[in-house]
C-alpha cells in the first residue's frame, strides 16, 4: 500500500518497533516519491537547482524537500517519536530545463501542517530558510510557489486594492502619475518639501520618499512628516485634487516605526510607505495590523502597492516574467504559464488586487508623444502647457480623432498652419485621408 493511502512504505518506514540505525542515508530513499499525488492543501513550490558533478538531479530535489521540511543530513533517534510520512516535504517530479545544461526544475509539496497560520516569515522560513546555503547544490532559485486556499484565508490580506485606491484618489481610466523627490538623499527638510509641493501643484497625483530615506542627519523624519504634511493640505487646497506623498516609515526596530506611523496618522497623513523585504515580513504584517487603512506574500502580508520592475527602465527584467508577476499581483485567478516563469495556477479567492506601481518604464524618446496625446484627452491644462511652450497637435478636432488617426505628431507652432482647418488640411494628403476612413467606417 503507497504512503499516500496513510501507511509507511518500507523505505520510509521510521517506527521505533522497526529499530533505529544510524548513519547517513542517501535523501531519495524517504523524500523522493514520484508517485505521490498532491492534495489541494499541499503547498507546492517548483526549485530550479544545478547539482554538484555526479549527483543525480534526482537526489538533489530530494535533498530540498528534506532540508525545506524535517530532514537533517543524517538519521536520527526521535525520527521514530512522530509520523514522518505526515509532516515531510516531497519532491514529487523532476524535469531538465531546456537549453540550459545541468539545470533541472524540481517540484515540492508540503504539508499545511508544517507551517503556522498566517506568517509569511514561518513560511519562508521553512521553505528558503535552510536550503540556499546547501553544500549539496551549485545552484539553487525557488522560481514559483502555489498556495492553496486553506493557507490563503489565514492572512488578513491587503486592506484596499486596486478599485478602493482610485476611489480614494477619485481617478479612473488612466494610470497613476507619481514622483520620486531626487536628490534622494542630501537635501533638507525644508528644501525636500519644496520640491514635493511644487510636483504636487504641477498636478501629479502622488510623490514619494526614496528607501534610503529615513532618520538621516540632514534630514530627520520628524522634520520631514511636519513640512510634507502642510505642503500635501496646501497643495491640495490648490489643485481641488485629492493626492498623496508616501512618506517611507521604515526604522531600525519595530517600536520605533509604529512610533513614526502613529505621527503620520495624528498629522493627517492618509498613506504610509514601508521597505517590506528590508524591515522584514513580521515587521510588515505589524505595520499592515495597525495601519488597515514579492508579489504573492505582499498580497498575503498586506500592501496596497508595490514598487516592482518594468520591461524596460531601471528595473529592468525579461518581458514575459514581468508581465507574469503584474498579473499575479492584480488578478484573482491566474493559470499556469511557464514561458511567465507561472509555474502553478494561483486562486486568491477574492483576495483584492495590488496596485503595480512602474518605475521608469517608458522610453520618453520613442513613446513621450503619444502619451502626452493620450493624457490630453482627460485634460486640458496638458493641452494649453503645451501650447505654451510653443507646441500643438497638428490635427486637433473636438472628438480627438487624431489620437486615432496619427498620434505622437508634434510640431512647433506654425501661424499659417493654425488659421486652417486642421481636418480639411489633412484630407488633402492621402495617408491622412486613408486612415480617416479607416476610423470612421470602423464608428459607422
Amino acid at each position: 500500500m503507497s504512503c499516500r493511502e496513510g501507511f509507511m512504505s518500507p523505505q520510509t518506514e521510521t517506527k521505533a518497533s522497526v529499530g533505529f540505525k544510524s548513519g547517513v542515508k542517501e535523501y531519495t530513499l524517504t523524500y523522493y516519491t514520484p508517485e505521490y499525488q498532491t492534495k489541494d492543501t499541499d503547498i507546492l513550490a517548483a526549485f530550479r537547482l544545478t547539482p554538484q558533478p555526479r549527483v543525480p538531479p534526482e537526489e538533489e530535489g530530494a535533498a530540498v524537500a528534506s532540508e525545506s521540511s524535517t530532514g537533517i543530513w543524517t538519521t536520527v533517534w526521535t525520527d521514530g517519536l512522530t509520523s514522518i510520512d505526515h509532516y515531510k516535504g516531497r519532491c514529487y517530479y523532476i524535469e531538465p530545463v531546456v537549453g540550459e545544461k545541468d539545470q533541472y526544475i524540481a517540484y515540492e509539496a508540503y504539508p499545511l501542517d508544517l507551517f503556522e497560520e498566517g506568517s509569511i516569515t514561518n513560511l519562508f522560513t521553512s521553505i528558503v530558510g535552510n536550503v540556499f546555503g546547501f553544500k549539496a547544490l551549485c545552484a539553487l532559485r525557488l522560481e514559483d510557489m502555489q498556495v492553496p486556499t486553506a493557507y490563503i484565508k489565514t492572512f488578513q490580506g491587503l486592506p484596499h486594492g486596486i478599485q478602493v485606491e482610485r476611489d480614494k484618489l477619485n481617478k479612473y481610466g488612466r494610470p497613476l502619475l507619481g514622483c520620486t523627490i531626487k536628490p534622494k538623499l542630501g537635501l533638507s527638510a525644508k528644501n525636500y518639501v519644496r520640491a514635493v509641493y511644487e510636483c504636487l501643484c504641477g498636478r501629479l497625483d502622488f510623490t514619494k520618499d526614496d528607501k534610503n530615506m529615513n532618520s538621516q542627519p540632514f534630514m530627520r523624519w520628524r522634520d520631514r512628516f511636519l513640512f510634507c504634511a502642510e505642503a500635501l493640505f496646501k497643495a491640495q487646497i490648490e489643485t481641488g485634487e485629492t493626492q498623496g506623498n508616501y512618506l517611507n516609515a521604515t526604522a531600525g526596530t519595530c517600536e520605533e516605526m509604529m512610533k513614526r506611523v502613529v505621527f503620520a496618522r495624528e498629522l493627517g497623513i492618509p498613506i504610509v510607505m514601508h521597505d517590506y523585504l528590508m524591515g522584514g515580513f513580521t515587521a510588515n504584517t505589524s505595520l499592515t495590523h495597525y495601519c488597515r487603512d514579492n508579489a504573492k506574500a505582499l498580497c498575503m502580508s498586506g500592501g496596497d502597492q508595490i514598487h516592482a520592475s518594468t520591461e524596460v527602465g531601471k528595473f529592468e527584467g525579461e518581458r514575459d516574467i514581468t508581465l507574469g508577476f503584474v498579473d499575479l499581483l492584480c488578478d484573482d485567478f491566474v493559470e499556469q504559464d511557464r514561458s511567465q516563469s507561472i509555474y502553478f495556477t494561483q486562486d486568491w479567492v477574492s483576495l483584492p488586487g495590488v496596485l503595480h506601481v512602474s518605475s521608469e518604464g517608458n522610453d520618453l524618446a520613442r513613446e513621450g508623444n503619444e502619451i502626452i496625446c493620450e493624457a490630453s484627452k482627460w485634460s486640458p491644462k496638458i493641452d494649453s502647457a503645451c501650447e505654451q511652450c510653443g507646441y500643438h497637435l497638428k490635427m486637433s478636432s473636438s472628438n480627438r480623432i487624431e489620437l486615432l488617426v496619427n498620434p505622437g505628431t508634434w510640431d512647433p507652432m506654425d501661424e499659417d498652419m493654425v488659421s486652417l482647418d486642421p481636418i480639411e488640411f489633412h484630407l488633402e494628403e492621402k495617408l491622412y485621408k486613408d486612415r480617416i476612413d479607416s476610423y470612421q467606417r470602423k464608428q459607422d
